[in-house]
């Protein structure tokens, strides 16, 4: 009995087979000064699977925008594909992988950046006058006393990981280093 592969599965070597065809299509397009060929569906489908699936690993399964995450890497495997080199490795899957594994990385740095200019935004507004312009009308204004919390505490984390980073020990150096006499110089 053989086992029947997954629909979520990725067969390494049918997609080398046809990025390698689609690659020497592009190459003989951009040699001929033609207009370049799409990629196929089938190519398609592989970076979404890849896009996917690395979605769900333990280092990327909780951020919220994880459909962005999945966006950028199908858009960077469609970016780089033509960069891949089908003399140089048989593995398109790791290519991809790995390309798709940057996009993530650089989509959690980048709202990073945005969550704290955000809370640099947040912290320059005087919140505690707001709050006290508001306090006279009758309706309640609850998500601007939990804005303040969530400012303090984002002020009081940075904080105490300035003073925690200030506060390091010196690294160690290998004993080796210590005696010369056991090194045979």
């Amino acid at each position: 009995m053989s086992k029947e592969k997954s629909a979520h599965y990725v067969d390494n070597n049918k997609f080398y087979q046809e990025i390698s065809k689609w690659k020497k299509e592009w190459d003989e397009a951009v040699a001929n000064d033609e207009p370049t060929p799409q990629c196929t569906n089938y190519l398609g489908e592989c970076f979404v699977k890849i896009s996917n699936h690395l979605a769900y690993k333990s280092n990327f399964v909780n951020y919220t925008f994880r459909d962005e995450m999945i966006l950028d890497g199908i858009e960077n495997c469609l970016r780089y594909a033509d960069r891949f080199n089908p003399e140089k490795s048989k593995n398109p899957f790791a290519y991809f992988t790995q390309i798709t594994y940057y996009s993530f990385i650089r989509r959690i740095k980048k709202e990073a950046r945005q969550t704290e200019t955000a809370m640099n935004y947040l912290q320059s507004i005087d919140l505690q006058q707001l709050l006290d312009e508001v306090e006279g009308d009758s309706g309640s204004y609850e998500y601007l006393k939990w804005v303040q919390t969530q400012v303090d505490l984002n002020a009081k984390d940075k904080q105490n990981l300035n003073t925690v980073s200030d506060n390091k020990a010196p690294k160690r150096r290998p004993k080796y280093f210590d005696k010369e006499e056991e090194l045979d110089i």
